[in-house]
């Protein structure tokens, strides 16, 4: 079987306008951002490929998990977002290109990749309020 890098499309009727738990730039070619939750998961992503409505990519800098042996995983790895107009709707496709079902993390990632994209950052355009990470009890 051939590995596949995880995928996940959501259609829209609205644009993306804000992002959680992010420190610095995430709008402009070669910006670089940290993203945390918790102790659980951290990571460093630069801004590699920046096209406004069509088409970002953030290239994967550093990486930590908190529940996995091999924290090299996502290191190198490329997460893209292709914008496109679908009628009177836009689509947003996500590729986690280098995330393969090879990987330790695999499972519990392109789960909450799924949620992410599907869940939050889908109600985020078409609401104005996601839910980047679950509520704390």
């Amino acid at each position: 079987m051939k590995d596949h890098d995880f995928s996940a499309t959501i259609l829209v009727d609205k644009t993306p306008k804000e992002t959680e738990e992010i420190e610095g730039g995430t709008n402009k070619l070669d910006d670089e951002f940290s993203y945390h939750y918790k102790d659980v998961h951290r990571c460093k992503m630069k801004l590699t490929e920046v096209i406004p409505g069509k088409k970002i990519v953030w290239l994967v800098l550093d990486n930590y998990f908190n529940f996995i042996q091999d924290q090299t995983e996502w290191k190198g790895t490329k997460v893209s977002f292709e914008i496109s107009e679908q009628g009177d709707k836009t689509q947003v496709a996500f590729t986690h290109i280098g995330l393969v079902p090879a990987y330790e993390c695999y499972d519990i990632c392109a789960n909450a990749w799924g949620g992410y994209i599907t869940g939050s950052l889908h109600n985020l355009i078409e609401t104005g309020k996601g839910e980047p990470n679950p509520k704390e009890i």
